[in-house]
């Protein structure tokens, strides 16, 4: 049993270790970061947009009683998780916990903090299906695009994502081939891929966001230059019909992801 507690110590050790950490240090007794922890994480943040937090942990000193102190790691972590998201951070899935004075060496500044446990994002990488045929270039969306002027905002038809998810369904593939074709026969255009939600005023888990994001990804790694492409979201503030929706087809159609033509 011994053997086996070491072992799964070492595997979580290893586990912690290969992901990479940032600290915000914390001024005693508060919950809320000093302000030279506040800059540094704001510059952290700036340099550090397209990470996935893992792990968001509190700690404290080791003064006042432990039940306290468990309580304080955790409004720290809450702290940082608030700034992360706010900043559209990904922290959908990380692991917020507050330790108290568990690892305190003594009443020293260093042990009020919180660790930030990240990665690079992995990114979704659509491969279209192996075929020597090049897309037809006479469909509505590819006409529509080409004779589009500057600042027209054109829906991508047919994209369609698995429930709360920014992955593609297999049927939707076929639009985004016809997208990377449109882009690979006009070197010259220019795109602002756009994310709407529909159904909710406060958008949660930045779906609009990821969903744009899964685009412009896709055009990337077929070999679209990022200097023609940018991203962004909405979630419900520009919505084509008000909100609430009346029904399944304004839902639908608040529920889109859009590219603006920047340039022609």
């Amino acid at each position: 049993m011994k053997k086996l507690l070491t072992f799964l110590s070492i595997f979580v050790l290893g586990q912690m270790q290969a992901q990479d950490q940032f600290t915000v240090y914390f001024d005693f007794d508060l919950d809320e970061a000093n302000e030279t922890s506040n800059k540094k994480l704001s510059q952290w943040i700036a340099e550090n947009p397209n990470v996935e937090v893992k792990k968001i942990y509190g700690y404290t000193d080791n003064v006042g009683e432990a039940i306290y102190n468990v309580d304080l790691s955790e409004r720290r972590a809450a702290y940082v998780f608030e700034q992360l998201k706010a900043a559209n951070i990904t922290v959908t899935n990380a692991e917020e916990k507050g330790f108290g004075e568990t690892k305190a060496t003594g009443k020293s500044t260093k042990d009020r903090k919180v660790v930030v446990f990240y990665e690079p994002k992995k990114i979704k990488v659509i491969d279209p299906p192996v075929t020597t045929e090049k897309p037809k270039a006479d469909t509505d969306f590819t006409k529509i695009v080409t004779t589009a002027e500057k600042g027209d905002k054109i829906k991508i038809p047919n994209l369609n994502f698995y429930n709360n998810s920014d992955v593609v369904l297999p049927q939707s593939h076929g639009i985004l081939k016809e997208l990377l074709q449109i882009m690979k026969d006009r070197p010259s255009l220019k795109i602002d891929i756009q994310g709407h939600i529909c159904c909710q005023q406060n958008e949660e888990m930045q779906i609009s966001r990821r969903r744009a994001e899964t685009v412009y990804t896709y055009l990337i790694h077929n070999g679209i230059d990022k200097g023609r492409l940018s991203y962004q979201s909405f979630g419900s503030r520009k919505p084509i019909y008000k909100l609430p929706e009346k029904n399944e087809q304004e839902k639908e159609a608040n529920r889109r992801v859009e590219i603006e033509i920047l340039q022609n």
